[in-house]
């Protein structure tokens, strides 16, 4: 398969979050930070070339405020959002479960999650031909804000481990003095 026939699979943990007293955790916004770090986000994937055809996010208020950032910066090619409450919280078995449900059509998805699911599904996924560099920064660790980008030559129903090529992981920031 040539690289334009694989699909993109983007793993995005949501942007930094508030914690505010009293608050459930299903329901703590996006710190001052974390909006400007989503906006980063979703300036990153434009300039990458990394539009998403779909997106599903996470119910959680974090989550829904990241994916609102990433699509102002996405503008008129920002697709619709699907929330998916099943996404709060998720392993990364439910995450991949999730994915495996995304029609054919969709060529490019970008997911919008939580940890540690959502590193533990792009570390699932990952074939031993990733990128190393990529790998490591991920096993160490997923900032918020921070995008794994996979290339996926098979069908979305047949990810299960170890099938798609982890191309890239980046946590995108503002320029100094941007927050």
């Amino acid at each position: 398969m040539t690289r334009h026939d694989r699909k993109k699979l983007v793993l995005m943990r949501h942007a930094e979050a508030e914690h505010p007293w009293g608050v459930a955790d299903h329901d703590r916004p996006l710190d001052r930070g974390g909006a400007v770090d989503a906006a980063a986000a979703g300036r990153w994937l434009l300039a990458n070339g990394h539009v998403p055809d779909m997106i599903l996010c996470s119910s959680a208020l974090r989550a829904r405020q990241t994916c609102t950032w990433v699509c102002s910066e996405l503008g008129d090619l920002a697709p619709t959002a699907r929330l998916d409450e099943s996404l709060y919280a998720a392993q990364d078995s439910r995450i991949i479960a999730v994915v495996n449900h995304v029609p054919e059509t969709v060529e490019s998805l970008l997911l919008i999650g939580h940890l540690p699911g959502l590193r533990d599904a792009a570390l699932r996924l990952a074939t031993p031909d990733s990128d190393y560099d990529a790998v490591m920064a991920l096993a160490d660790g997923c900032p918020t804000a921070g995008l794994a980008v996979l290339e996926v030559a098979g069908t979305w129903a047949g990810l299960d481990g170890a099938d798609a090529r982890l191309v890239d992981f980046t946590v995108p920031r503002p320029s100094a003095g941007g927050r």
